[in-house]
């Protein structure tokens, strides 16, 4: 975690990207049932979220079947894990495109100088451009992003929907009506959230109830029409729980989170590494990860059999 511009992703990008402080738990831990080791040896890293884990256990497994010792070891955010990725300590990380571009945009400039002037957009293959830029300097191997992203986006009920014909949030702002948004408190000033809407969109940003981002309490609360618009992420994966339904960021507001792995380019740069794990950046779909995070946290899989399981119904690996 959990999309989506330099404020919030760095808070969600999820809610995807960054956890806490302190380095490592399961350093070095295999990955299920992967340690053939014909090709070497890989430590994929994760970050210390749902998301986080099961993708890189999706890479450790899909590594392993081509033949490749891999381990997982999760560390608690980017600020720690990218340092040693670029050492050469980790092989390889699932990344999100804007949010990695962005955190490396204010490690090489400043953080006022990234914000005064960001690479990421929701243009998906502008961002990963800008992210090569800046990650090639630094060691690092970006692949290419897959259809998988996870990043913000805002939902309405159902009813709300169907009641106005709504498909996009360009169709939101053409209907003219006034919407009160469940959000962080951030959003009040956030270019993706209250302000993006009222100039992109159009949207008629009645006030924002301060109940998070995409948190039950939340979601609750456009369900029972307190608020009409809620902030979430597109892996939600118990959305429809509450009978909501996203409104499509027809004119792209948010950033380009794809999905990418990116990889020491010395100790994991070969062409079989980008090869197999760009079979799996082929398949997975924002869908099949918001699924695959509805079994980690509302089923308690855990991420290595819930990674296997997928991998193994879409032919990825053997069985």
């Amino acid at each position: 975690m959990t999309g989506a511009v330099i404020g919030i992703l760095a808070l969600a990008g999820s809610l995807a990207a960054c956890g806490g402080d302190s380095l490592e738990e399961d350093k070095g831990a295999p990955a299920a049932g992967q340690d053939s080791g014909k090709k070497g040896s890989l430590v994929v890293g994760a970050a210390a979220f749902t998301e986080s884990k099961v993708l890189a256990e999706l890479y450790a497994q899909i590594l392993g079947d081509a033949g490749y010792s891999t381990s997982v070891t999760t560390v608690k955010n980017r600020e720690l894990y990218e340092p040693s990725l670029e050492k050469g300590e980790i092989d390889v990380v699932p990344e999100y495109a804007a949010t990695i571009a962005e955190f490396l945009n204010a490690k090489a400039n400043g953080a006022k100088a990234a914000e005064a002037k960001p690479v990421a957009s929701g243009d998906t293959a502008a961002t990963v451009a800008a992210l090569k830029k800046l990650a090639e300097p630094r060691g690092l191997k970006v692949l290419p992003a897959g259809k998988a992203v996870d990043q913000n986006a805002f939902a309405v009920t159902r009813e709300f929907a169907d009641k106005h014909k709504l498909k996009t949030l360009s169709d939101l702002g053409a209907a003219k009506i006034g919407v009160k948004v469940a959000a962080g408190d951030e959003c009040e000033v956030r270019p993706f959230c209250a302000p993006g809407l009222e100039k992109t969109y159009g949207i008629d940003v009645t006030g924002i109830d301060p109940k998070g981002v995409g948190t039950p309490q939340s979601k609750q609360a456009v369900k029972d029409g307190k608020d009409q618009l809620v902030l979430t992420t597109t892996t939600d994966a118990v959305l429809d729980t509450y009978d909501l339904v996203f409104l499509d960021d027809d004119k792209k507001l948010q950033n380009a989170d794809n999905v990418l792995p990116v990889l020491n380019a010395k100790d994991a740069g070969d062409q079989e590494i980008a090869d197999a794990l760009g079979k799996l950046t082929g398949a997975l779909t924002t869908e099949d990860l918001a699924q695959l995070n509805r079994k980690v946290d509302a089923e308690r899989a855990k991420p290595a059999d819930v990674a296997r399981e997928y991998l193994q119904s879409k032919g990825l690996i053997k069985k």
